[in-house]
Formats: C-alpha cells, sequence, structure tokens
C-alpha cells in the first residue's frame, strides 16, 4: 500500500514538472498567483512527502554543500543558485535583494528589526553589512524555520549580529524595549505575512519603536500583494513613501519593495 502511494506521488510529481517545465507557456509561469499556486502548494508538499524534509532543510543543506562556512556573500550565492535552479522559495531573493542592499547601506542603521526570518536569507543579506556594533533582531513565527534560520545564520558567520526571535510579531513588539534595551529602531524590514503590514507598523508607532528618519522597507507589496499597507503609508502624513519596482524572487512575475520614512 505504502509502496504504490509513493509510486503515485513520484509519478504524479514527474508529470506536474514536466508539464511545468516544457508545455505550460512561459506566459503562465509568469502569473503571479500561478506560480505561487505551483511552488508553495504543490511542488513544496511533493516534495516535502518524497523527501522527508522540508523546504528550509533542503536549503540548509545546499548552504552546507556548497557555501564556505564564515563567508555570508557565499552563504547568499548558495541560496541563490538554489532557488532558480533547483527549488524556488519565497525569500526576497538576488534581484530584490540589491535594492535591500541599497537601502540598507545608505541607512546604515545601529538597530533594525526584520518581521520575517523564514530561512534566515535576507537576515544575512542584512547582517552582513551592518557595522560592528549594530544589532539585528529577527522574528519568526515558525520554530522549525527559525532553527535552520539559526542554522544559516550560524554558517554564515553572523550569529553574534542577531538575534533571532521565536513567537507571534503582535506579541513580541511591545515587548522589544524591556527585552533588549532598544530604545527605537533605525531600520526595519517587513516580510512576514502581508495582512500584519499594518497592524505591526501600527503597534511600531505605538510602542515608540520608530523616530524621526527611520526607514521601513516592505517586500511583496505587488506579489502576493500587501494593499492595505500601501494604501496606509501612501496616504499617512506620518511617512514619505517610494516604490522600487522589481520581479517576485526568480521569477518574472512583477513585484516591488515599498520605502517608507518615518516622518514622526
Amino acid at each position: 500500500m505504502l509502496c504504490s502511494l509513493l509510486a503515485v506521488t513520484v509519478v504524479t510529481a514527474a508529470v506536474l514538472y514536466v508539464l511545468y517545465r516544457w508545455l505550460i507557456p512561459a506566459a503562465v509561469r509568469s502569473s503571479g498567483w500561478l506560480a505561487l499556486l505551483w511552488h508553495v502548494v504543490i511542488l513544496e508538499r511533493l516534495l516535502n512527502i518524497m523527501t522527508g524534509s522540508t523546504r528550509p532543510q533542503r536549503m540548509l543543506k545546499a548552504v552546507q554543500k556548497n557555501a564556505t562556512k564564515g563567508d555570508p556573500e557565499s552563504v547568499i550565492s548558495a541560496i541563490d543558485y538554489y532557488c532558480r535552479h533547483k527549488e524556488w522559495a519565497m525569500n526576497v531573493g538576488d534581484e530584490k535583494g540589491l535594492i535591500l542592499d541599497s537601502v540598507l547601506t545608505e541607512v546604515n542603521p545601529s538597530t533594525a528589526l526584520e518581521l520575517g526570518t523564514y530561512c534566515g536569507y535576507s537576515t544575512v543579506r542584512i547582517a552582513r553589512l551592518l557595522s560592528p556594533g549594530s544589532k539585528l533582531i529577527t522574528v519568526e513565527f515558525n520554530p522549525d524555520f527559525a532553527a535552520v534560520a539559526r542554522q544559516i545564520i550560524a554558517y554564515a558567520g553572523l550569529q553574534d549580529k542577531v538575534t533571532v526571535v521565536e513567537g507571534p510579531s503582535g506579541d513580541l513588539i511591545p515587548k522589544m524595549k524591556e527585552r533588549f534595551g532598544i530604545k527605537s529602531f533605525d531600520f526595519v524590514f517587513l516580510d512576514h505575512w502581508k495582512d500584519r503590514y499594518v497592524p505591526d507598523t501600527k503597534l511600531l508607532e505605538d510602542c515608540g519603536l520608530l523616530r524621526k528618519g527611520t526607514v521601513l522597507l516592505a517586500d511583496n507589496v505587488i506579489c502576493p500583494g500587501a494593499p492595505e499597507y500601501l494604501k496606509y503609508v501612501k496616504n499617512s502624513a506620518h511617512y514619505e513613501s517610494q516604490y522600487y519596482k522589481s520581479n517576485l524572487e526568480y521569477t518574472k512575475v512583477e513585484d516591488g519593495l515599498e520605502k517608507s520614512v518615518f516622518l514622526g
């Protein structure tokens, strides 16, 4: 029975792969919702069953196999290669990653907050550019993702710059000042559940964790999309916002980042 189920799963996965790789037109592969449906709902679940592992665990193995320990750039390159050629993953990616790098370099924060760690890819991108003595706190709801992220961050040699915190962002944000001695953040990267962008931004405001000049950078504002967040920051007198057009990680689907400067 088990062998039959496994055989059906393998054949189904092979058929779906052939359909997607060769028979589905490029125009369909450039559709945001179809890309997410394929990668997140179908392919990831099939690979999890077939390999007995999760996507973050497979990415960790790719890092351990192909990256140089203590070299953040090689860790980033290993994940980018894996996601472009082996298995797609929803981290900020190489194209939007350059925008993240540029904004981060411009801000040069001493205190930074990331909402949504996932496997630690963007965490590594951010931490590698921080000045000595700077602090990055990254929040991840899923403990299994956080466990993988810690290993990837440590493999990159950046564990001393990063604190990974597990739990719901709505519960953790009000505790930031007391728990970590943070007065305010210079930079905030939003890359978690899109329906949390607005409530967590308002929570950061209410808790006094944003100062005049704090830069918020939000990922995936077009795909999957964060329309309520865009409406909020673009129409609020407290923010000056700018959109950076790009593509959804490792695809040709339109996506972008929204940079918002808190005006107080």
